[in-house]
């Protein structure tokens, strides 16, 4: 029995031991990282921690600073190669010691306190600013951003240009960049916390964060894809959580009156996705299987819609299914019929229509029937939804050179501009409260305002139904499917929708 009780009490030892060994930390508390520890000689001890409810990480670290020939921070790190997108909101804890205490992302050559780097950093007093380090030793150099306190950090890689965009949450990303920067092919990336005085722990909470692969100049659009996670977005706060991942492209969410579940498309299957067991599940559609990313419910949640093309028919064709499935009803004789919106009562359907070459907004009756012209500007209409009380319709136009949200009345009446400013403006999504509107912008720089590819910087943004200034409330590598189509909880509370990476290594919520 005392050789028995003996063994027992070092078995608890060595579990005690591997509990908390930094290998079994790595595995169970980093999410999407591969590690963390203190950059720099004789710093004083930080930490990392990984929530997986929120998907938020909290850092503690101390150190004399990131500058000049060395650095001394915690660090929380994963190898990677090739280009990236990384991307978070930031936050420091409590009031700080010194004015100099820094947050952000970085990217090092190694792990050693004279390794090359660039990071992109808010310091305590808010300045904000991308600063590097050319050569192992070298002193840092820094570009400063006309912007203070950011609260929004992404930093990117294509070869060796590094480029910073940074903001306070709601509003657009101010840039600077670092061209020629050579840190390697393998780097390590991360976020960090640095005191500024290296007798001083401080720390900083790191949400909503993201490593993406961006898509490479060779991928050829609408033939190859990138993976997707599938994102559930707070409108008010700005949380986002992923609720699931996959290495296809699923596209453009809607979500269930009920609440339960959402439906998307992939590899032109229907699929619906549990909320409480976050699985999917493919709906069948009969033999229609070309479905795109042009589907809407019934506002009674009981029929979908369905675009799907047939080349016969001269493109997307419109369809109608029970939510259930089954086989779908042909709506539209010929394509091609992008569908958007279903009247409130359930009677008529709204879709963008490609008539003698002109595209617009048009009605048919969900039970088939005759078409009705509502637009006629020339130019590119798209994106027409019911409002719940079924008194307007928004859109999307082109009319004036720059893509822009649009509304009319029901039977395409006193047609006007809601948003007029700096952005490519696409598919309004009028909030089940009837108070809000959620759509999508590209920017100029990269899109032109007849089209919406994948694979872009975009912002989700929210405005007042009647119009106002507009909130970002997103900042998303995406575009085409990311939210196409009415993605609104029924409480008006939240917007699913998808973005993209070549990898989906990013942590899926534990709830």
């Amino acid at each position: 029995m005392k050789r028995l009780k003996l063994s027992v009490f070092s078995f608890c030892l060595l579990l005690a031991a591997l509990i908390s060994s930094p290998a079994f930390s790595q595995n169970k508390s980093l999410g999407i990282f591969d590690g963390h520890g203190d950059i720099g000689t004789d710093v004083k001890p930080g930490s990392a921690v990984y929530d997986s409810i929120t998907q938020q990480y909290q850092i503690s670290g101390a150190g004399y600073n990131i500058w000049l020939d060395h650095d001394e921070f915690h660090f929380l790190w994963k190898k990677m190669e090739g280009d990236f997108i990384l991307y978070t909101r930031a936050k420091f804890v409590g009031e700080g010691v010194d004015p100099h205490r820094k947050v952000g992302w970085m990217v090092r050559t190694s792990l050693e306190g004279n390794s090359t780097h660039i990071n992109a950093v808010v310091h305590g007093d808010g300045l904000t600013s991308l600063q590097y380090r050319k050569t192992a030793g070298a002193n840092t150099d820094e570009i400063r951003s006309d912007l203070t306190h950011a609260d929004v950090i992404q930093l990117e890689r294509k070869g060796n240009t590094y480029t910073m965009r940074v903001a306070k949450f709601g509003e657009p990303f101010v840039t600077e960049e670092v061209a020629d920067l050579e840190l390697g092919e393998e780097v390590y990336v991360g976020l960090f916390v640095g005191s500024h005085n290296k007798d001083v722990v401080e720390k900083g909470v790191y949400s909503d964060v993201r490593i993406l692969a961006p898509a490479p100049d060779d991928l050829i659009p609408y033939r190859q894809y990138l993976g997707s996670d599938l994102e559930i977005l707070d409108v008010q706060t700005g949380d986002r959580k992923i609720v699931y991942s996959s290495a296809k492209s699923l596209q453009a969410p809607n979500w269930t009156p009920d609440g339960n579940t959402l439906i998307y498309n992939s590899e032109g299957s229907m699929h619906t996705f549990d909320l409480s067991t976050r699985k999917p599940k493919v709906l069948n559609t009969g033999e229609v299987k070309n479905n795109n990313n042009d589907h809407v419910l019934s506002f009674d949640g009981k029929m979908l819609g369905l675009s799907s093309g047939v080349s016969d028919l001269g493109g997307s064709i419109i369809y109608t299914v029970p939510v259930t499935g089954g086989n779908p009803k042909q709506i539209t004789p010929r394509g091609p019929s992008y569908l958007h919106g279903w009247s409130p009562d359930g009677k008529l359907l709204t879709f963008t229509g490609e008539r003698d070459g002109e595209y617009d907004i048009y009605t048919v009756p969900s039970e088939g029937g005759e078409e009705i012209r509502l637009t006629t500007a020339k130019g590119l209409d798209d994106g027409s939804e019911y409002t719940p009380d079924g008194k307007y319709i928004y859109f999307n136009s082109n009319r004036s050179g720059t893509m822009q949200i649009w509304r009319m009345k029901s039977d395409g009446k006193e047609q006007e501009a809601v948003t007029n400013d700096d952005f490519h403006d696409w598919f309004p999504h009028i909030s089940p409260d009837g108070k809000s509107i959620v759509f999508l912008s590209f920017l100029k720089e990269e899109v032109e305002s007849g089209d919406h590819p994948f694979y872009k910087h975009v912002y989700l943004r929210m405005m007042p139904v009647g119009g106002g200034d507009p909130k970002i409330i997103a900042y998303v590598y995406g575009g085409q499917g990311t939210i196409n189509t009415p993605s609104w909880s029924p409480d008006s509370k939240k917007v699913a929708f998808i973005s993209n990476s070549a990898a989906t290594g990013n942590e899926k919520s534990g709830n």
